[in-house]
């Protein structure tokens, strides 16, 4: 779609008050805010190289029957891990789990087993299978998670941007009328920059690739799909981003509290889109401070 005036935008009655198409553009198309992309993108490729070779990994673990449902596993040192399981982001139609293979240094560091799902992407299958796969691929971790040296007790949760949308379809699942596992089977969740009303994307330079209708938009809207859960909730972004991906953490947040939930924001000075997941890599940062207090709190 083309750039449209406010009083087309106006008949189309644009989300969340856009005036035009090309505004929902300029604040969802993060690489307009970028620092250093280039240098952000050779940074990512080349330290998640580095963690494939010098980190214990395991690539390819089927989890269902697809050819696109596979993960990667990079044990911990110890059996009996908490697990931290990451869903890559890319805007639903690309990037693959290996490429983020990075942000396992923190969890590794931190004696957890890391997992990173791959799944099929837009537009060859729509938003509705990804998210069936992904909670497909967190069934199968909460089942067979043990058999890696994880801990199925202890997983937490990890998405940047479209994965941190996919993050937060897991924590709205009805687990228990699903899959027949516990109703909350992770012990908490921190999201990075994630999506969780997808109303604007439809009318953005995404929506050729995406392909969203009004019933994918309803049915894959966390912020509109939240249920009473104890998972705690962690939601982050960068500063440096457009403001649209802090209103989206915000909402986010306002709707969990709302219905009874634990749930706290945690923006980062200085970050942009890209390198707003950096946190994962160190132990020490903020974002795994928040996983790590998560899987205390169950241990405690």
């Amino acid at each position: 779609m083309t750039a449209s005036s406010p009083s087309s935008a106006l008949a189309l009655k644009l989300p969340h008050g856009h005036e035009s198409l090309d505004a929902i553009d300029q604040a969802y198309n993060p690489r307009l805010r970028a620092v250093n992309l280039d240098g952000e993108l050779q940074r990512c490729a080349q330290r998640s190289a580095a963690t494939r070779q010098t980190l214990p990994y395991r690539a390819g673990v089927r989890y269902g029957a697809t050819r696109a449902e596979t993960l990667d596993i990079v044990p911990a040192t110890q059996p009996d891990a908490p697990v931290f399981f990451y869903i890559h982001g890319g805007y639903w139609r690309a990037n693959a789990a290996r490429d983020f293979s990075h942000v396992a240094l923190g969890a590794h560091a931190m004696g957890y087993t890391t997992v990173l799902v791959d799944y099929a992407l837009c537009p060859t299958v729509t938003l509705d299978e990804i998210v069936r796969q992904v909670r497909a691929a967190a069934a199968w971790v909460v089942r067979h998670i043990g058999e890696h040296g994880g801990d199925a007790r202890r997983i937490v949760i990890g998405g940047h941007s479209a994965g941190g949308h996919l993050g937060a379809m897991l924590l709205c699942t009805p687990w228990q009328d699903m899959y027949g596992l516990p109703e909350d089977p992770f012990v908490g969740a921190v999201l990075v920059s994630g999506l969780f009303d997808i109303a604007p994307l439809r009318y953005s330079y995404l929506q050729p690739a995406i392909q969203l209708d009004d019933g994918i938009v309803a049915r894959n809207s966390p912020q509109h799909l939240v249920r009473p859960s104890r998972t705690p909730l962690v939601l982050s972004w960068g500063t440096l981003e457009q403001t649209s991906f802090e209103a989206q953490s915000t909402q986010m947040h306002r709707a969990w509290l709302q219905a009874g939930n634990g749930a706290e924001l945690l923006p980062q000075a200085g970050k942009d889109h890209f390198s707003a997941i950096h946190g994962f890599e160190e132990p020490d940062s903020p974002l795994c401070v928040s996983l790590r207090r998560m899987v205390e709190a169950v241990r405690g």
